[in-house]
């Protein structure tokens, strides 16, 4: 049996449902991320494992025992919070030897993991500053300090990076990971960082209204989306009307070998933008309407018989195409994945 199961879990909210019948199971030592929007019901469904919300139905069982019936404070789990909630009057050490004191944990003991936990996040010299010193960075790893020192059976993560800039939240992702992969300790990561929970997880539990799109590896939800929702929030990609025939998609008039053998009639096509590429002619003619400069990659907006086609091209030292310059839009019939007909 799977270490962490919810099983049918539910959350209401008078007649507004947060959660809605969502069931998962985690391996132990396994990185699992909640993504979706604002209002998805990810922060709602760590709360209820974590025990700071009662579920309205469902069940989580936790090495088999029944989570439910466990107090919050007893059941082993460390969290950290996207404010991290530290103390200011307390010294980096002190915050985190809060938990272990709160556990009666002796006071050998208590100075030994703290050390031990201190150094796991590399911030050993640093033991008697207090927070207000610190970058948002270092406090980032006291607050992840103080959740691991208890030694935990899961971390729960909600949403812990949002406060870093670009770079330092990049750096900290990487950091995360090999923490918990040298600690192996199972971990839920809260988040609608699209890019961060890719990084990241095992796998992505992709949210919408309270329901679990599509459960799957990084990798399989990004290639094969489940949905419509889920193509469209996991990255970038184009939604293009497309005619389907015996042997063949047709793609603004353009056609393209079919992969497989597709239902007759009109569809949508969904295509990844870094999957387009650009030619003198031979595909589906457009102009460039805009083109913006993101330093390793340039964005482009071409219009098409099709519609408006987003392409990523990445910067290679050479030319970009320029606005109101005539292009041929290229790409493979294998990146091509008919649209589910769940969206508008």
């Amino acid at each position: 049996m799977s270490f962490l199961v919810l099983d049918r879990l539910s959350k209401r909210y008078g007649d507004s449902v947060a959660v809605d019948q969502l069931s998962l199971a985690v391996e132990k030592g396994e990185f699992v991320s909640l993504l979706g929007p604002s209002g998805c019901g990810k922060t709602t469904t760590l709360l209820m494992i974590a025990g700071f919300v009662e579920p309205s139905g469902g069940a989580i069982t936790l090495a088999s025992t029944d989570l439910l019936a466990i107090p919050p404070r007893r059941r082993g789990l460390g969290i950290v919070f996207q404010s991290y909630a530290l103390f200011p009057h307390m010294t980096v050490a002190e915050n985190v030897a809060f938990g272990l004191e709160m556990q009666a944990v002796p006071r050998a003991e208590r100075e030994a993991r703290v050390k031990e936990a201190l150094a796991l996040v590399g911030l050993t010299a640093l033991a008697e500053r207090h927070p207000r010193k610190m970058s948002g960075g270092q406090q980032q790893r006291v607050a992840l300090a103080r959740a691991l020192v208890i030694r935990p059976r899961v971390l729960l993560l909600d949403e812990p990076l949002s406060n870093l800039d670009a770079k330092l939240r990049e750096e900290m992702q990487l950091e995360l990971r090999q923490i918990q992969q040298n600690v192996g300790i199972t971990a839920i990561l809260v988040t609608h960082d699209q890019t961060e929970a890719m990084a990241l997880s095992d796998r992505i539990v992709v949210m919408n209204k309270g329901k679990a799109e599509q459960i799957a590896t990084p990798d399989e939800a990004y290639e094969r989306p489940a949905s419509t929702f889920v193509a469209s929030f996991l990255g970038k990609t184009n939604l293009l009307p497309a005619e389907l025939a015996p042997g063949e998609i047709r793609v603004g008039g353009v056609a393209w070998r079919a992969p497989t053998e597709p239902p007759c009639g009109p569809a949508r096509v969904a295509i990844r933008p870094e999957r387009i590429g650009l030619a003198a002619d031979g595909g589906l003619a457009g102009v460039v309407r805009r083109a913006s400069f993101h330093g390793a990659q340039w964005l482009l907006l071409v219009e098409t018989a099709a519609g408006l086609v987003t392409v990523v091209r990445q910067n290679d030292g050479g030319p970009a195409p320029r606005e109101g310059e005539q292009v041929a839009l290229t790409w493979r019939a294998d990146d091509m994945r008919i649209a589910p007909g769940d969206g508008p």
